[in-house]
């Protein structure tokens, strides 16, 4: 049987090893809590001061750590404090909607360095490939790099990428990125590994790490914007279905709605029929409120922030969070009965607005329809929120490679 010769680099156990572990387990330290003196990287770590000394002197030639100040201020003696160096890798995050391309560069503590966003007004020269270069190229130089300094990019989307034929699916809306070889060109064209995310996953990787869901392992996180999806978080871990499908809620079958058939071709389906973006000004229209019109999104928008600031004083606005609050926990109900979640999360432009009034009214309405009774809470995220989670998710994978000293 083959196995591993004791004493090799990768035996568990071993010195290397340990010292590996070691190193990760500081650098998380100085990424959770910031600079820290060599003192409290032990007592954190447990390791004794010349361990902690040694591992520091180690990550420092490394490029991993670098000196930042010292205790000055502070009672006692000055300390040298460290952190990590934010020059020690870099990733990218994209959000791609059918009118826009956002993108960002981070450091590897985090920190936003460089911003961009690019209009893709229908099919424009060049394409979608062109199109991605673009948005990476502005933030890139933005951020006063190359696309050579960035380890990894994280692109998210509507819909998702199945895994046997490489098509986008659930997507229809996003013009141009359809081809069977998209994938394969933009391999050749960006100079990093790429991957490729949902972008409502990305929503709750972003809430699960930084907001609303963090400690949880179980949750659902429900997004409505310009489509109504859902993210699922089983045993900490993204569900996402056999072609990447899971959570596209909007084509669910629901009560108050007629079928939807051939739902993928409508791009809809009875949960977003009932619920959706475009539900908001006609509830409001049969309530006698004066409505904007289309563009759906910030219509509702302020549909709901007027909604939640003004329900008590106005009979018309209590309806209308009652009424799209029953619509919401009508879907919400049948992913409870299936899932049995801990914790719901509301998030987008078509949720998040409504605030605390539309929360607590999904929350009781959601108490009726459903056997069980998770704790519904409000997005935390707010700062687009795509983009967040898909540089939280290059950040995961840019510091497994880089932070791994046992190489």
């Amino acid at each position: 049987m083959a196995g591993t010769t004791p004493g090799t680099p990768g035996t568990p156990g071993t010195p290397r090893v340990l010292r590996a572990m070691n190193d990760r387990a500081a650098l998380e330290l100085l990424l959770t809590h910031g600079p820290l003196s060599r003192t409290r990287i032990g007592k954190l770590t447990g390791l004794s001061k010349p361990t902690a000394s040694q591992l520091l002197a180690r990550l420092e030639a490394d490029g991993l750590v670098v000196a930042s100040g010292t205790t000055e201020g502070r009672p006692g003696p000055n300390a040298q404090l460290y952190g990590v160096n934010p020059a020690a890798a870099y990733a990218a995050g994209m959000d791609v909607a059918p009118e826009r391309i956002r993108a960002a560069v981070a450091d590897v503590t985090g920190r936003v360095v460089g911003e961009f966003e690019l209009a893709t007004p229908g099919r424009a020269a060049g394409g979608v490939v062109r199109h991605v270069v673009d948005a990476l190229g502005g933030a890139v130089k933005e951020a006063g790099l190359t696309p050579g300094d960035v380890h990894r990019l994280v692109i998210g989307t509507p819909g998702a990428f199945d895994p046997a034929t490489g098509r986008l699916r659930y997507a229809s809306h996003l013009p141009g990125w359809h081809s069977p070889t998209l994938l394969d060109e933009l391999a050749v064209a960006l100079p990093m590994p790429f991957a490729y995310e949902n972008d409502v996953n990305l929503v709750a990787i972003a809430e699960q790490r930084l907001g609303a869901a963090r400690g949880h392992e179980n949750f659902v996180l429900l997004w409505n914007e310009t489509g109504l999806g859902a993210a699922l978080v089983l045993g900490g871990r993204l569900h996402r279905g056999f072609t990447g499908g899971a959570g596209e809620v909007g084509f669910l079958p629901v009560p108050g709605t007629p079928l939807v058939r051939q739902v993928a071709k409508a791009n809809s389906g009875g949960f977003q029929e009932l619920a959706g973006v475009q539900a908001i000004p006609r509830i409001a229209k049969s309530l006698g409120i004066r409505t904007a019109g289309q563009p759906y999104v910030p219509t509702a928008a302020r549909l709901l922030a007027h909604a939640a600031a003004h329900h008590a004083d106005d009979e018309r606005y209590d309806r209308l969070l009652d009424a799209y609050a029953e619509r919401l926990a009508t879907g919400l109900a049948a992913l409870v009965a299936v899932l049995d979640p801990e914790l719901i999360v509301l998030s987008g432009a078509a949720v998040s607005p409504g605030g605390e009034p539309l929360r607590a009214r999904v929350q009781a309405q959601l108490a009726d329809l459903a056997a069980s009774r998770p704790r519904l809470v409000l997005a935390a995220v707010e700062h687009h929120p795509v983009l967040r989670g898909a540089l939280e998710s290059a950040l995961a994978a840019t510091r497994d490679e880089v932070f791994d000293t046992s190489r």
